[in-house]
C-alpha cells in the first residue's frame, strides 16, 4: 500500500479496467485471442522446449514467444538477463499500458500474481551446480532473476516507475487474487491505479510434478466432459490497468469494463484435492455477488475454473449448482482451458480478460471439443461459437489446497 495511506473512501469507488494485455498459446495481443476464444481454438502441441521423453504427457499449449522489440527503458544488456516469463510478463503489460494511455507514475502500485515465476532459471541453476559444481558462470545473474519479485521489478523499470509491490503466490487463484486485491485497493481508496495481472511460463520441474500426480491427460483437456482424464498445461501472462471510475472519466479514458465483485476462500480440506462438496468455492460465488449487489439470476456467463480432472470438475459444478439455484438449468458455463490449458498463475488473470472480451464482443467463448457434458453438470455448457447478450460475467479460480477466488464484471456502455 502507499504510505501515507489515503484516508478510506466513505463510499466504495467504482473500478474501472481501461487497459488489457494478454498472450497465450493462441497468440500475442487481443485481437488473436479475441478471435480464438470466441471460435473455440485449441492451442495444444507436442512440447518443445523441454524433454518429455520420460513423461506419461507429452503435449501442452506452448506459447511461439514473438520478438518483443527494443525495450523502452531497459538497457539491451538488463533485457537479455531476462527469461520466458519476464517477456510474456512484458508483453501483455505493454499492450495493457499502451491501451490505458497511462504515464509514468511513482505513486503506481503494482499486484501481481505467479505461482512458478521464472522457475526455468532456478532449474537451469540446479542443472549447472550438479554437473559442474566449480562452474559459477550466469549462476548469480540466475539467482537474481529466479526470485518472484524480481520480474515485477524488472517490469516498473521498463515502465518507468517505483510504487510498492506485491506479489501473490497462491497456486491456480494467484492471478484472480492479484485482480481482486488491487480491486480491493481502489475500492477503499487505497489508490488511484494499480497494474495487475498474472504470468506462468512452463517449466520442466512443473511439468513433470502435475505428470507425476498423474494429473495431467495425454490427449487435449476437455473441461466438465463425462469421460475427462485431467488437465493440459499451458503457459502465458495477462496484465490489466485498473482505476477507479472517476480517474478514467477525468481523463477521458476509453473503459473496457468494470469490477464489481470480488470474493476469496479458503476450505483447507487437502494438500491437492478440493472438498467434494464445494463449500469454500461457493462461499467465494456467494461473496463476490453480495459485493457486486447482483444474484445468480442477473449473471449471463461463468468463466469457470474447469481444470478437467475428475475432482475439480465435479467439485466446481457441485458448487455451481447450488449457488444458481433455479437459474442453473439456463445459465451458460465454459471453461477456456479447452483451449489454452491451465496456465496455473497467469489462469485467473488471462480468464479476466476472456470475460472482458465476451463482454465487449457480445459471445459466449465455447469448448469445441466437449464430447460428452458429465451428467453432474445441472448447467448448459457452451459448445459452439454463439452469439449471446452479456451484460455480467464470473470467473472463478480454485487453487490446491483449497485457495477460492471469484471475480465479477459488468459490460461498460
Amino acid at each position: 500500500m502507499l504510505f501515507p495511506l489515503p484516508q478510506p473512501a466513505s463510499r466504495p469507488h467504482r473500478v474501472v479496467i481501461t487497459g488489457a494485455g494478454i498472450v497465450t498459446a493462441l497468440g500475442a495481443g487481443w485481437e488473436l485471442n479475441n478471435a480464438g476464444f470466441r471460435t473455440g481454438q485449441t492451442a495444444f502441441r507436442p512440447v518443445t522446449l523441454f524433454d518429455v521423453s520420460r513423461q506419461r504427457t507429452k503435449i501442452a499449449a506452448e506459447i511461439d514467444l514473438p520478438d518483443y522489440g527494443l525495450p523502452a527503458r531497459l538497457s539491451r544488456h538488463a533485457f537479455a538477463r531476462t527469461s520466458r516469463a519476464t517477456r510474456m510478463l512484458l508483453l501483455a503489460a505493454r499492450e495493457a499500458w499502451r491501451q490505458s494511455g497511462w504515464e509514468p507514475d511513482d505513486q503506481l502500485p503494482v499486484v501481481l500474481g505467479t505461482t512458478s515465476g521464472e522457475m526455468t532459471l532456478g532449474q537451469a541453476y540446479l542443472s549447472q551446480a550438479l554437473a559442474h559444481p566449480r562452474r559459477f558462470k550466469h549462476q548469480p545473474t540466475r539467482v537474481a532473476h529466479y526470485q518472484v519479485q524480481r520480474q515485477a521489478l524488472v517490469l516498473c523499470d521498463e515502465f518507468g516507475f517505483t510504487g510498492p509491490l506485491q506479489i501473490i503466490s497462491n497456486a491456480c487463484a494467484s492471478g484472480a487474487n492479484a485482480i481482486g486485491h488491487a480491486f480491493a485497493l481502489l475500492r477503499q481508496g487505497h489508490a488511484r491505479r494499480v497494474l495487475t495481472g498474472g504470468y506462468d511460463a512452463l517449466c520442466h520441474l512443473t511439468f513433470a510434478g502435475f505428470d507425476s500426480l498423474q494429473a495431467l491427460s495425454p490427449t487435449p483437456c476437455r473441461p466438465f466432459d463425462a469421460h475427462r482424464t485431467g488437465l493440459t498445461l499451458g503457459e502465458g501472462a495477462a496484465v490489466l490497468t485498473l482505476e477507479t471510475l472517476a480517474s478514467a472519466q477525468k481523463r477521458g479514458a476509453e473503459i473496457l469494463g468494470e469490477i464489481i465483485g470480488y470474493g476469496a476462500t479458503t476450505d483447507t480440506h487437502h494438500l491437492t484435492q478440493p472438498h467434494p462438496a464445494g463449500d469454500a468455492a461457493l462461499a467465494a460465488m456467494q461473496a463476490a455477488c453480495t459485493q457486486a449487489g447482483i444474484t445468480p439470476a442477473e449473471v449471463d456467463y461463468v468463466n469457470a475454473h474447469g481444470t478437467a480432472t475428475p475432482q475439480n470438475d465435479a467439485t466446481e459444478s457441485a458448487a455451481l449448482n447450488r449457488w444458481a439455484g433455479a437459474r442453473a438449468a439456463s445459465l451458460p458455463v465454459s471453461s477456456t482451458k479447452a483451449s489454452i490449458g491451465h496456465l496455473l498463475g497467469a489462469a485467473g488473470a488471462v480468464e479476466a480478460v476472456v470475460c472482458l472480451m465476451a463482454l465487449r464482443g457480445q459471445w459466449l467463448p465455447p469448448e469445441t471439443a466437449l464430447e460428452t457434458p458429465d451428467p453432474v453438470c445441472q448447467f448448459p455448457i457452451v459448445r459452439q461459437p454463439t452469439d449471446a447478450t452479456v451484460n455480467v460475467a464470473l470467473s472463478n479460480s480454485f487453487g490446491f489446497g483449497g485457495a477460492n477466488a471469484t471475480l465479477v464484471f459488468r459490460r461498460w456502455s
